[in-house]
């Protein structure tokens, strides 16, 4: 049985999820940023993922890429699998723009985030819900 790492779990939100994959919003509302996790216990690595699974996960991380691209006055989407902190396998796919905070550097160690308030929450997961395609 799939088991999600307990710290992507503490951290975010589940969005849904694919056949393959668990869909999760990061608690950071400075970002609409999405987390693709394979539910494949042990995969650490995107090259470990079988070739049937890799290609569908890519499918996914493509298809969120060009929804999100269309969302909240993106210029820019950030994809990362960096793995040093949780080791599973968990793909990042961040919603950028040129006012947010980190701009033009990366999201991460960048300041501490900050929360959803639960109306902005709400709103949020009603709408990646529809563009992901994920009701």
């Amino acid at each position: 049985m799939f088991s999600l790492d307990p710290r992507l779990a503490a951290d975010t939100f589940e969005l849904g999820e694919t056949e393959l994959c668990k869909i999760l919003l990061m608690n950071d509302s400075r970002y609409i940023w999405v987390i693709l996790v394979p539910k494949i216990n042990g995969v650490v690595e995107l090259h470990d993922l079988p070739k049937e699974n890799y290609d569908e996960v890519m499918n996914t991380v493509r298809l969120f890429c060009r929804q999100l691209g269309t969302y909240n006055n993106c210029e820019k989407i950030n994809i990362g699998a960096l793995g040093n902190v949780v080791s599973q396998l968990h793909i990042h796919i961040i919603s950028r723009r040129k006012s947010d905070t980190a701009w033009p550097g990366p999201v991460w160690g960048h300041s501490a985030s900050i929360p959803y308030t639960e109306q902005k929450l709400s709103k949020v997961m009603t709408d990646l819900k529809k563009l992901l395609y994920l009701n």
